[in-house]
C-alpha cells in the first residue's frame, strides 16, 4: 500500500462524520483563511485552485467575493469531497487528487493557474514542501500562490502554544516552522517574490508567492 492510499484512507476515517461538522467547529480556531481570501485581488476569468479543498468553504467565499473567476479545488479525501461538491453546487470543478503529485492538465485540463490558496493543509501533508513546490509549479504568469496555516504562537504563553500541538496532534495536524523559508527558495528559483506575515499574535502565517508577468 503507497504512502499516499494509507494517508488518504487516513484523512477518510477523520473526517467521514466530522465534515457534516466541520466548518461550524473550525471557524472558531482556522483564523485568517479570509484574510488571505481578501488578499486574492482575483479578477473575472482568472483560473483560481484550492489545494485540499476540504467543504469547500473557502471557493464558496472566493466565488462570492470575486464574481467570474473559474474555480477549482481538488483533495485526497473522498469523505470531503461529498461535502465540497455539496457546497459549491456546480461552481468550481472538483477532483480527487495528492498534492505532493498533483498534475493540472490530468485533473482539469488546465496547467497553470492565476490563484493558488492552500488552508490549514500543510501542517497535515506529510512531505508538505514537495506540495509547495508542486503548487508554484502550477503559478501562470503573474500569479500567486497564497498560504494560511498555524504559527509558533510566539505571542501567546508557552501553555497555550503546548495545549494547541497536544490537541492539534491528536488529528494529525503538526505546525510547519519552515513555511517562510521554502516559499523564499521556491520565489528564487522562479524569479518571483516571498512575503510573509503573522496574524493574531503568531497564531496564524500567511504567506504569499508571486510570479513575475
Amino acid at each position: 500500500m503507497s504512502e499516499s492510499t494509507t494517508h488518504a484512507e487516513r484523512m477518510d476515517g477523520i473526517y467521514r462524520y466530522q465534515r457534516r461538522i466541520y466548518d461550524l467547529t473550525r471557524k472558531y480556531f482556522l483564523l485568517g483563511r479570509d484574510h488571505m481570501i481578501g488578499a486574492l485581488d482575483a479578477k473575472a476569468d482568472d483560473k483560481v485552485l484550492e489545494i485540499a479543498c476540504g467543504t469547500g468553504r473557502n471557493l464558496n467565499k472566493i466565488a462570492g467575493r470575486y464574481p467570474g473567476t473559474r474555480l477549482y479545488g481538488f483533495d485526497l479525501s473522498d469523505e470531503m469531497l461529498k461535502s465540497a461538491r455539496r457546497t459549491l453546487k456546480g461552481r468550481a470543478v472538483l477532483a480527487r487528487a495528492d498534492a505532493r503529485t498533483f498534475d493540472g492538465r490530468n485533473a482539469f485540463g488546465t496547467e497553470t493557474f492565476d490563484r493558488i490558496i492552500i488552508s490549514y493543509s500543510l501542517s497535515m501533508m506529510p512531505g508538505w514542501q514537495t506540495a509547495l513546490a508542486a503548487a508554484a509549479d502550477h503559478l501562470a504568469p503573474g500569479g500567486s500562490l497564497h498560504i494560511v496555516d498555524f504559527g509558533g504562537q510566539t505571542g501567546w504563553p508557552a501553555w497555550f502554544g503546548w495545549l494547541l500541538r497536544t490537541w492539534l496532534s491528536k488529528f494529525h495536524v503538526s505546525p510547519r516552522s519552515g513555511i517562510a523559508g521554502v516559499l523564499s527558495e521556491l520565489a528564487e528559483e522562479h524569479g518571483g517574490t516571498a512575503e510573509f506575515e503573522t496574524l493574531y499574535r503568531d497564531y496564524a502565517v500567511h504567506g504569499v508567492l508571486r510570479i513575475a508577468t
